[in-house]
């Protein structure tokens, strides 16, 4: 397997860093080498975030931003007209928008290869909050295969569960398989 550049778009108080380390410890219970962080300055709630991963086979050395990802996720389909979200996006590379709109109704982003999903009601109905950050992973690892679901939970029972938030985990992991699930 070749390098894999994840770029996840967020909004400050959304999540967006979490989703990275939680993805990057889940690639690594899926076996691969990865490592995730976050490019924000002094942002306050709100404010456009981004944040990185990246999975490969073997060791990692490169050290910069992700600048041509093979997956971009959004979290808020409000960024797509604040932000370039497919700013260089690779050829055949994958956007997972988190947006109640059909495919087809976001033209900034026709000419990719585009996925909508509700991730925000499936958090409303599984979690009782709009908590996307670790929903949007389902998604993730249900388009690239890169990491199992399995290795999902592992990492989110790794976060939340050593910070005594076991019930957080829990909803967290539920929501991420339901969001897995409504992936198409």
């Amino acid at each position: 397997m070749a390098l894999i550049e994840i770029r996840i778009h967020g909004r400050g108080g959304q999540g967006a860093v979490t989703s990275s380390q939680v993805l990057a410890i889940a690639a690594f219970h899926s076996g691969k080498q990865s490592q995730a962080f976050p490019n924000f300055g002094v942002e306050r709630t709100g404010a456009p975030v981004e944040s990185y991963v990246r999975i490969d086979d073997k060791p990692i050395n490169l050290r910069q931003h992700v600048y041509d990802p093979d997956y971009v996720i959004v979290l808020d389909s409000s960024l797509i007209d604040a932000v370039d979200v497919t700013n260089g996006l690779q050829p055949n590379g994958v956007v997972i928008v988190n947006t109640d709109k059909r495919t087809e109704q976001l033209r900034k982003l026709s000419g990719f290869k585009v996925h909508s999903i509700n991730i925000t009601k499936i958090a409303l109905d599984v979690i009782g909050k709009p908590f996307v950050n670790i929903a949007a992973l389902g998604a993730f690892c249900k388009l690239s295969g890169l990491v199992s679901l399995e290795a999902l939970d592992k990492a989110i029972d790794e976060l939340f569960s050593a910070r005594g938030k076991v019930a957080v985990a829990e909803l967290n992991k539920n929501a991420a398989n339901a969001v897995f699930e409504a992936t198409e």
